[in-house]
């Protein structure tokens, strides 16, 4: 039987929420997605051309189209993930972690032991976690060993165990780590007291711990025994430490969920912290690599989704930096102000940290693949038709007019490529004229390039307004290069960037990395610019005061320029430091020389 066409199959999709998957020619899955309305999702991928060539080469291969009808978008949601989990399409981001997080387990056992473990066992115990790092299990297991004493052991104390005597107490004991219920000489009641204390923190709640401790405290201190007073007093003091440090809003705020994204070209870095009694009990950042033009609303579902079944996270209401549909079950949030606010900022920033580190990793382990995302992303936000793996950039660079000259900085694959910089000397301007000399500069730089055949640049910055921008454009003009080579200008003060024909500038994020480029291209060319403005300078200086000097040539003129920079140096350093630099005869008609320029002329 012959396949139905595709524009069949999406007439026949239903209006209502579900799951779609896309099949290849040979039966392969390439993709699954959910929708609130199926047919209108489906018919968006065929009746337009996509920025991206990836999703355009997606919509080619599509032969076959399966849906699955859920009752309500949340099912869709939870669907999605379960099937891109199980199937795992080429086109999908995969939320895969083969990690095995670590619990804080509470033994269901006489005199309850508790512990850090990576595996459940369904035996009535109770598990709090899963936690991010063993690290953060340590911190709070050590909290606990200091405030509770436990046992540590794992014997069976069963209450005809103890009473028979089975059992003698350890090294633990000795040292007060532990009471010693194994000889009964601490009640199970006294214990499981300490136990449900402990169960309160784990949840994030210090507050009867802290009450029932201050109670023993004032109990002891009245009965003046001091020394047991203070050992609680000390108790006290590090659970206050504890709770300052990982409280970081409200008290009142408790069992919800934060999730921020922070997103790239390449991939998104979704953020989550757990909110209890105003404290952060557990954060976790996940990195989803793209595959298709995923928006960050459709990446922050999914990966709400997949944080919530992982973490087994069963809160009702969650933060979020905007507004997205997790099904009527789950109160969202998108606080503009106040403690929720303060804590989506904390979000955020743990998700940029997190990216950045990531990058940095990257920059080391796989500079190829660092680089390419830097240029995916300066064409992106410079809306440029190719990526800018070569960029030249201009500045001028005079001082009252005097000894102009302009430079020319290259960057490849966004590095400087310094073999590649060229200085310009003005030839043709007389005086401080900026627009005649970017004018001249730019054309002598690319005549020449069309001359000798050599390849020109994805990219041009001039450093300056619009002033300069259309001076530089118009030599672009003059070699019929206009709009063979994006152009653009920018402006110190502000940052900005302005386009050919365009009044209104573009104002880039200032911490992102397309505008950094930029900068560091722009501070190149100054820094180079300035560099042979001051060379010439000095050079022509001490040119004219040296070659007045009778019996001193050329080569000379150069050693002293190499070896004492300057002509006021030169004037005030003795024969003896000359005469070791060109020797004696020299030096003696070098002193005499300024001796005569420095004595007051007779009248």
């Amino acid at each position: 039987m012959q396949k139905p066409s595709l524009e069949l199959q999406i007439q026949t999709l239903p209006d209502g929420p579900g799951v779609y998957q896309y099949y290849d020619k040979d039966g392969k899955i390439l993709y699954v997605g959910k929708a609130k309305n199926l047919k209108k999702r489906v018919s968006s991928y065929f009746n337009k051309v996509h920025d991206q060539a990836k999703t355009n080469v997606l919509v080619k291969k599509i032969v076959t189209i399966r849906h699955i009808v859920v009752p309500t978008e949340t099912d869709a949601l939870l669907l999605e993930n379960n099937l891109i989990k199980t199937l795992q399409p080429r086109y999908n981001v995969l939320l895969r972690d083969d990690k095995s997080y670590p619990w804080i387990c509470i033994k269901k056992e006489p005199f309850s032991r508790i512990f850090a473990t990576r595996r459940m066992i369904k035996d009535g115990s109770e598990y709090f976690g899963p936690y991010t790092s063993f690290k953060t299990v340590h911190t709070i297991l050590d909290l606990i060993k200091e405030l509770y004493p436990l046992r540590t052991c794992n014997l069976d104390l069963t209450k005809s165990n103890i009473e028979s005597g089975k059992f003698k107490v350890c090294l633990e004991y000795h040292i007060g780590n532990c009471k010693g219920p194994c000889e009964g000489y601490e009640s199970l009641e006294n214990y499981q007291t300490q136990v449900d204390a402990i169960r309160e923190i784990l949840k994030g709640n210090f507050k009867s711990s802290m009450k029932d401790f201050k109670r023993v405290m004032m109990d002891l201190a009245q009965n003046m025994h001091f020394e047991e007073a203070q050992k609680i007093k000390d108790k006290i003091t590090i659970l206050e430490n504890y709770q300052s440090r990982s409280t970081v809003v409200n008290p009142k705020i408790t069992n919800i969920d934060v999730f921020s994204i922070v997103s790239d070209e390449g991939a998104a870095y979704v953020n989550f912290l757990q909110i209890s009694h105003g404290s952060v009990i557990r954060s976790h950042t996940m990195e989803i690599k793209k595959k298709l033009d995923e928006t960050d609303e459709e990446l922050l579902e999914l990966a709400i989704i997949e944080l919530r079944e992982r973490f087994k996270l069963l809160s009702r209401e969650v933060i979020v930096p905007f507004t997205i549909d997790l099904g009527e079950e789950i109160k969202v949030t998108v606080p503009q102000l106040g403690d929720k606010k303060h804590i989506l900022d904390l979000s955020i920033r743990n998700a940029k940290f997190y990216r950045i580190e990531q990058l940095k990793q990257l920059q080391i382990v796989d500079p190829d693949r660092h680089t390419n995302r830097i240029m995916a992303q300066m064409q992106k936000d410079l809306r440029l038709p190719v990526e800018p793996r070569h960029i030249e950039c201009f500045d001028n660079s005079n001082i009252q007019g005097t000894n102009p000259v302009a430079a020319c900085v290259v960057f490849k694959d966004g590095k400087p490529s310094k073999k590649d910089y060229r200085h310009f000397n003005i030839k043709t301007v007389e005086g401080p004229d900026d627009f005649a000399s970017m004018e001249e500069v730019v054309y002598r730089r690319y005549k020449r390039l069309k001359d000798e055949n050599e390849p020109l640049p994805n990219l041009i910055i001039i450093d300056g307004g619009k002033g300069q921008l259309s001076s530089a454009l118009k030599s672009l003009d003059a070699l019929e290069l206009r709009g063979k080579i994006a152009i653009i200008g920018i402006a110190k003060r502000l940052e900005e960037l302005f386009y050919p024909g365009d009044s209104v500038p573009l104002y880039l994020d200032k911490k992102s990395e397309t505008l950094k480029v930029i900068q560091q291209l722009r501070n190149e060319a100054h820094r180079f610019g300035i560099t042979h403005h001051r060379d010439r300078r000095s050079k022509e200086a001490l040119n004219g005061s040296i070659e007045s000097i009778p019996g001193i040539g050329e080569k000379t003129m150069l050693t002293l320029i190499q070896h004492f920079k300057s002509v006021k140096r030169l004037q005030l350093v003795s024969e003896k430091e000359i005469s070791d630099v060109i020797g004696l005869s020299k030096a003696k008609k070098i002193v005499e020389f300024y001796k005569t320029q420095a004595a007051p002329k007779t009248p």
